[in-house]
C-alpha cells in the first residue's frame, strides 16, 4: 500500500499510444498513457472503459457523434462500442480498465500493446 503520484509517473515515459500500468484493484488496472495523433477504430467485446483526462484535450470520436474530453473530465465508454480517440495535441490520460482488456480489441494495428509494463 504505497501512494502514487501521477506527475512523477508520467515524467518516466515519453511515447504515445502505450499505457503503463500503476496501479490494481478489484481485477481492474490504473493506467496513464500519452497521446497524441490519430488511434485506431477498435471496440472491447467484454470490457468498459474509462478514459479520465489529466492535461489536455482529447476527443473520442464515435460513430454517430463526438465527445470532447477536457482536462478533469471522464468518460466510460461501454462494451462493445466503437471508438477512436484523437489527440491534436499531446494529451495525458488515466485509463481504468479490467485487466483482461486488450488495448485495441479484436483489432491488430502497429500501436497495439497487449504487454503494458508496470511502472
Amino acid at each position: 500500500m504505497e501512494k502514487v503520484n501521477i506527475a512523477e509517473k508520467f515524467e518516466k515515459f515519453s511515447d504515445h499510444w502505450n499505457p503503463r500500468i500503476v496501479g490494481e484493484l478489484n481485477g481492474q488496472q490504473v493506467k496513464l498513457s500519452r497521446l497524441k495523433g490519430e488511434f485506431v477504430w477498435h471496440s472491447h467485446e467484454h470490457e468498459d472503459e474509462l478514459f479520465w483526462v489529466v492535461k489536455g484535450s482529447l476527443k473520442i470520436d464515435f460513430r454517430d457523434r463526438t465527445v470532447v474530453l477536457n482536462e478533469n473530465e471522464f468518460l466510460v465508454v461501454p462494451r462493445g462500442v466503437e471508438h477512436k480517440p484523437i489527440a491534436e495535441e499531446e494529451v495525458l490520460v488515466m485509463l481504468f480498465e479490467p485487466a483482461s482488456t486488450l488495448h485495441t480489441g479484436k483489432e491488430k494495428h502497429q500501436l497495439t500493446n497487449n504487454q503494458q509494463q508496470k511502472i
